[in-house]
């Protein structure tokens, strides 16, 4: 049995497509599962076009975000396993069966998107692989596709990191770190992405801002020392490299000293990541 939430802001060309394809693909694979779509303020026509495909629907008075309609649909859901998904056609619903079992035993499998839609605009690749850096680094593994939103959890572990996680659209990758880093079972499964139908509600500059903010609350809240071992091994080599080069310099006492004030500064922010993670293994107790 299987709950399928799909937040929808101004989706009105792509819902009913959407809808019937989820429906008829669970359908066929004889999957249970109930469809709500959480209606967030939109000023369209959808929430009128997903009643009348059968689906659910939630609606908000206003526009509240995309990370705050999956948590408002995610608490309505009557079934253990939760899936998400886009109303713009741009993931492949159809493949939810084969995510279904892919994930058997796990408690998350994602959809890791791929192809060049995926890839997107020359100004947004170099920010994704900046921010797929830095969460691979703060988790300590490969991960295809960091922000999916196309994925099936379990209801009960993603309930527990609700007040973590972002209300916009950095649900998912802050929901991908904190499982990640909780040590709970997560797989990737390689889907096509398509071109979305309708006007895209995302703002390059601002959204790209939040995503680096959020991303570094949600590793200072789950993993803090990662970090502070970024400033710590850049102190470090510049002080190493320094004192090396130092005593071939005119300016052996000057350099010297920036060698130890960069190495002693690198030992406090190292000290202090080390009290920080801490202080989150207290307070987890």
């Amino acid at each position: 049995m299987l709950s399928v939430v799909i937040p929808a802001f101004n989706e009105q060309d792509g819902i009913g497509q959407t809808l019937d394809d989820v429906q008829v693909a669970l359908q066929d694979a004889g999957i249970v599962a109930e469809v709500i779509v959480v209606d967030d303020g939109s000023t369209d026509q959808t929430g009128a076009i997903a009643t009348a495909h059968g689906a659910t629907v939630i609606r908000h008075p206003i526009n509240v975000g995309y990370g705050r309609s999956l948590k408002d649909g995610i608490l309505q859901a009557r079934y253990d396993l939760i899936a998400i998904a886009d109303a713009d056609c741009s993931y492949p619903v159809h493949e939810l069966p084969r995510l279904l079992k892919a994930g058997e035993g796990f408690d998350m499998v994602v959809g890791a998107r791929t192809g060049p839609t995926y890839r997107g605009s020359f100004l947004r690749f170099p920010a994704r692989k900046l921010f797929q850096w830095l969460v691979e680094f703060s988790v300590g593994q490969r991960i295809p596709d960091v922000n999916s939103g196309l994925r099936i959890m379990r209801k009960d572990v993603v309930l527990r990191f609700f007040d973590t996680l972002s209300n916009g659209f950095s649900f998912t990758t802050t929901l991908t770190m904190a499982m990640l880093l909780n040590a709970y079972f997560v797989t990737f499964v390689p889907v096509a992405y398509f071109p979305r139908r309708g006007r895209s509600k995302i703002r390059v500059v601002r959204d790209t801002l939040r995503m680096a903010q959020i991303i570094i609350e949600a590793i200072l809240y789950h993993n803090p020392i990662k970090v502070f071992l970024i400033p710590t091994g850049v102190l470090a080599l510049v002080g190493l490299a320094v004192g090396a080069y130092a005593p071939f310099s005119g300016h052996g006492v000057f350099l010297g000293g920036v060698a130890v004030a960069s190495l002693l500064t690198a030992s406090v922010i190292f000290a202090i990541g080390l009290l920080a993670d801490l202080l989150r293994r207290i307070m987890q107790k």
